[in-house]
């Protein structure tokens, strides 16, 4: 795999771990905030979900030796981001963070998928 899987692994890594945190870093985007900003206590619980995941995937990324460890790693990320697109553009309540959100995972998915390309 390229030098960029493994960037896109520790940028994943580091998002991932900034949502598990700070769960507004995500749901402020999607328009999952109260009105005064705050996130839910069933809205932090899934963030923080979505955001280990991405932390375990990107560590894969990134520390996986190359072949086929690293390819499962880069698939499961991109197979995440599809439904994580999907998910985001059919049902976020907020139908202009659809479109963004929608779109922000489609294209690390497609980085993702490209990055495996060239490996």
């Amino acid at each position: 795999m390229s030098a960029l899987t493994r960037v896109l692994g520790a940028a994943t890594a580091a998002y991932g771990i900034a949502t598990a945190v700070r769960p507004q870093v995500l749901a402020k985007p999607c328009g999952l905030t109260t009105p005064s900003g705050d996130v839910t206590a069933s809205v932090r619980t899934l963030i923080t979900a979505i955001g280990m995941r991405d932390t375990a995937i990107g560590a894969a990324m990134l520390f996986a030796p190359p072949g086929r460890a690293q390819r499962v790693a880069v698939l499961t990320r991109v197979a995440s981001d599809a439904a994580d697109a999907l998910v985001f553009g059919l049902t976020l309540p907020d139908r202009r963070a659809r479109g963004k959100a929608a779109g922000v995972a489609a294209g690390w998915a497609a980085l993702c998928a490209l990055s495996a390309l060239r490996g």
